[in-house]
């Protein structure tokens, strides 16, 4: 084996000796194996992929010639080589036309050289060829069903996609991971109901392999979803971590700053990312020395990003690390306290803080939930969106901000000469709009603006667009509720700043439930359209009145449906009294709760320390995690009984019944949640 350290001329030696026993006939294929090992080893990938093409130049009638073309195209693909692993993938297929793992490779291949149609070629020749479904066969097919569903979700080819992860689901159903993204595709298109089962897979197959996220924008049952997320954490991370990576100092020297470390894959131009910028800039940094770790999508920085950089004291791409390398980098930076900004949102690395890379884990901003996890001690929101009554809801220690939505008062807006002949809307119509997106709409809440629109006559709705098939298929429901179809329009995709400014030409924001607007309620009032929700238990469902509330329109956040749906009406069928809430939010925008980034960072700061004195105190908060397994099965039980309890005296009544239910049946001991003390 040679050593990264060998000389430049002992490599050299030891690769004219190994190719000469490739052309020689020398060299088995074992050997090749081993010696292309040992140079790939020691950093050099194109010796290692010439002694391939010296033996396969050699040795060309080897019946199993077709591996040593697969492993070279491995290695060329390593070395940014498209068109060389696209024909090496190419003849091992050809030589080989039953190893189906060289055309899901080859898919790859085209997907990563920006050919998605070739790449789907692929892999439908591999789904074909493929016709058994016993051991490896089926394991390969699965596999090709899963990257051709992927493919074509990015594409936005959603209806395709459903099509082709539905037969990865029934081909294993007891498998997550196509059932997840299926689940997710249903949500985005608004195809009710979303959990359909079928001969071969349960109801409750379908709802194990939901995502946190999904189950938030599926039902209000923050219990479930603190199940949820602790399963979703037990069966996508495990255990890595027996022992923290972090050094812990809790003896910190007070003259040195604080160490915060924010992790996360939107700092950029995204919704976490607008949220955050002008906190950064706002951090003391006499006080606090800034840590960035970031993952996102490899692309120019924008503008967004240039001003995280210039913000930190030191910004880290963790992007092409794994797990273990990305939490010993953190490790080595000795950070007091790492805040997790992802959560379980897309491109999440909760395996990093599995690592333990810091003595001090939040859980902030990027996620509206908890995350279930032994290792977050803290999650920051607000009172309105976590009560105090509620906290049993929460792995993780509670912290308060006066707001939990943070907002960049520097945005851009494009404050040019907009009008409503411009976005296709009604000049003298009452415009209701909701431009959170598709995958927050429930049957539920469409019916509920379905009847808002026909007590509102001449009234429309503005929803943010989806894909055509989508749009259409809302539009087609509408009729068969009492409104014509024209009355439902959609705002198509527009450069950030514009879709800020066109956001005021709409009369009343009507939220979403049970995952309401987060980011996208702040920009609506900041437009100036006042928000209209209806909260409920969990995290998601009661964002949006703390947004609300914090701009000042305490009474446009309602205590039912039916609250919900008088007041749409009124406001309908009253502009009047729709524009007294516009003048209010412009005249006091600026002295709102909502826009004091000023006080937000400084209480920020407060917590951080807060946070920090408890660690050194020997306090840190421990995660209960004491009878989730049982609290799952109950969320389960109950989501499949449609159990719906308008009082939470009813939602915790019937959870304290199940659970004495199931002690009964064996002793649960106690916890920190509804099961306190053991009852006989």
């Amino acid at each position: 084996m040679l050593a990264p350290a060998t000389s430049p001329e002992a490599i050299a030696t030891s690769f004219r000796q190994e190719a000469e026993k490739a052309r020689s006939g020398q060299l088995t294929l074992a050997g090749l194996f081993s010696a292309a090992e040992a140079f790939s080893s020691a950093n050099q990938l194109r010796l290692a992929a010439e002694l391939y093409r010296n033996w396969i130049a050699f040795n060309a009638n080897d019946p199993l010639a077709h591996m040593a073309y697969f492993n070279l195209s491995v290695l060329l693909r390593r070395l940014d080589d498209f068109p060389g692993a696209i024909n090496a993938l190419a003849e091992c297929a050809r030589l080989k036309p039953d190893f189906h793992q060289a055309r899901i490779n080859l898919g790859r291949v085209f997907e990563d050289a920006g050919h998605l149609p070739r790449a789907l070629e692929q892999w439908n020749l591999a789904i074909a060829g493929l016709g058994g479904v016993s051991g490896e066969t089926q394991k390969l097919k699965l596999l090709a069903l899963q990257q051709t569903g992927r493919v074509l979700e990015a594409a936005e080819r959603f209806e395709a996609a459903e099509g082709v992860l539905k037969q990865a689901i029934e081909l294993r159903p007891d498998l997550t991971e196509s059932a997840q993204h299926w689940i997710a595709l249903r949500q985005r298109q608004c195809k009710w109901p979303v959990l359909t089962p079928s001969d071969h897979v349960t109801r409750r197959q379908l709802l194990d392999s939901m995502s946190p996220i999904s189950l938030a924008l599926h039902a209000d049952d923050p219990m479930f979803q603190l199940a949820k997320a602790w399963r979703y954490n037990r069966n996508l991370v495990g255990r890595p971590a027996l022992r923290p990576l972090h050094t812990d100092r809790k003896a910190r020297d007070p003259t040195q700053r604080l160490r915060i470390g924010y992790v996360s894959s939107d700092l950029r131009e995204h919704a976490v990312g607008f949220a955050l910028v002008e906190i950064f800039e706002l951090h003391d940094r006499s006080k606090f020395e800034l840590f960035a770790y970031y993952f996102g999508e490899d692309r120019p920085a924008d503008a967004t990003q240039a001003r995280f950089r210039v913000a930190v004291d030191h910004w880290t791409d963790i992007s092409a690390l794994d797990d273990d390398r990305a939490a010993l980098e953190i490790a080595e930076d000795q950070i007091d306290i790492l805040v997790d900004l992802n959560g379980y949102t897309k491109n999440a690395r909760a395996g990093v803080f599995a690592r333990r890379p810091a003595p001090v884990i939040v859980n902030w901003c990027g996620y509206p939930g908890t995350m279930g996890s032994p290792y977050h001690h803290y999650l920051i929101a607000d009172a309105n969106i976590i009560p105090p009554d509620s906290e049993i809801f929460y792995s993780e220690k509670v912290m308060r901000l006066a707001c939990n939505q943070p907002l960049d008062r520097k945005r851009q807006i494009d404050h040019g000469a907009l009008t409503r002949a411009d976005e296709s809307l009604p000049e003298d119509a009452f415009v209701f709009c909701c431009l959170n997106g598709m995958q927050k709409i429930t049957r539920e809440m469409f019916l509920l603006w379905m009847r808002i629109l026909r007590e509102t006559p001449g009234s429309v709705l503005w929803l943010l667009a989806g894909s055509q098939d989508v749009d259409d298929r809302l539009r087609k429901l509408a009729p068969a509720h009492g409104v014509a179809a024209e009355r439902i329009l959609f705002a198509q995709k527009r450069p950030n700043a514009l879709h800020l400014a066109r956001m005021s030409l709409a009369d009343l924001f009507l939220d979403t439930f049970p995952y309401g607007a987060h980011s996208t309620a702040a920009d609506a009032l900041t437009a100036g359209v006042p928000v209209l929700t209806r909260p409920g238990r969990s995290f998601a469902s009661r964002f949006c009145a703390s947004v609300v509330r914090a701009a000042g329109l305490d009474d446009l956040v309602c205590d039912s449906f039916e609250d919900y749906a008088r007041k749409a009406v009124a406001l309908g069928t009253d502009p009047q009294r729709a524009r007294h809430y516009r003048r209010k939010l412009a005249l006091e925008r600026e002295s709102s709760v909502l826009r004091d980034m000023n006080a937000t960072t400084r209480r920020l700061e407060e917590l951080y320390l807060d946070m920090q004195a408890a660690r050194e105190a020997g306090g840190l908060p421990v995660p209960d995690l004491a009878n989730l397994e049982v609290y799952y099965e109950i969320g389960a039980e109950l989501d499949a009984e449609r159990a719906n309890h308008a009082d939470d005296g009813g939602y915790f009544a019937t959870y304290q019944a199940k659970l004495a239910d199931w002690n009964r049946h064996a002793p649960l001991a106690p916890d920190s949640r509804l099961w306190r003390r053991r009852v006989p």
